[in-house]
């Protein structure tokens, strides 16, 4: 991979933060001497100063130095953060990447001026192993910004460019979809300690068949209802059991709490 020449600053190193640096550094898009990490007790950020990474609690001394700046800090955190980095902006040099769910693009442009190139990311934990989906939009930023910070994002899964308007709706259908799929395989575990397995064997069991599921999609490119039809013979157990769950809401209790995530998701934010 093509190595970025400047600094990047990631302020608020939490588990999305902290995963993206080590994600860079990993497929060799930036070294750690790039890479500097903020947040309010850095004691929690000490292995990494031990691996080259800065480590620091200043947030606009970090900004005064970088080129790209990631904002990964809670929405309820973020007016007082852009407040403390506002006077060392240069709107010709920064880039700003946001993760905070529920911000617009033009909210943190409000902030630090209406030139400023922000675009916002909303990955999901599984960047902890590079797995995870971030989908990124921007309402100003530059074509070459937006393959920049696809190209970041790349290095710890994949990626798609959506429309902002939808950005909301990412966070429930990635970000919090996550817990939902993990919250289907609990379910299916619990239901193998029913019919007879311990708990561990039924987990393994349950945790394999569903990462199965996901790579016969990916790796088959088909739709659900196709491979869904495989397995599902006439008079067969496997539609017995679907029509049983069917019957108890699984798929409009799914659909149900995607549609409520997404309107939570819009009103973390407040702009005061």
């Amino acid at each position: 991979m093509k190595q970025f020449k400047g600094n990047i600053a990631i302020l608020g190193s939490g588990n999305i933060g902290i995963s993206l640096a080590k994600g860079l550094v990993k497929a060799n898009y930036a070294l750690p001497g790039q890479i500097s990490l903020t947040r309010r007790n850095i004691a929690n950020l000490s292995p990494f100063a031990e691996q080259g990474f800065g480590v620091s609690h200043d947030n606009a001394a970090v900004v005064a130095a970088a080129d790209i700046v990631v904002l990964a800090v809670l929405p309820q955190q973020l007016n007082q953060l852009l407040d403390q980095i506002r006077p060392v902006v240069d709107l010709n040099k920064h880039l700003f990447i946001s993760v905070a769910s529920g911000v617009s693009c033009a909210d943190i442009r409000n902030k630090l001026g209406a030139e400023a190139q922000v675009i916002r990311a909303m990955p999901n934990t599984a960047i902890a192993i590079g797995q995870s989906m971030t989908c990124i939009a921007t309402d100003n930023a530059s074509s070459e910004y937006m393959e920049e910070v696809t190209r970041m994002f790349e290095t710890v899964g994949s990626v798609v460019k959506i429309n902002e308007d939808l950005m909301t709706s990412a966070t429930a259908l990635c970000a919090c979809g996550i817990a939902f799929f993990l919250r289907a395989i609990r379910a299916a575990s619990q239901g193998g300690v029913e019919i007879g397995f311990h708990a561990d064997e039924a987990l393994k069991m349950a945790v394999q068949t569903a990462k199965g599921a996901a790579d016969l999609l990916l790796q088959m490119q088909s739709h659900p209802e196709q491979e869904i039809d495989k397995v599902t013979s006439p008079k067969g157990c496997t539609i017995a059991g679907l029509n049983e769950m069917e019957h108890n809401g699984f798929s409009s209790s799914l659909i149900k709490g995607i549609k409520l995530s997404a309107t939570k998701a819009g009103a973390l934010y407040t702009k005061e």
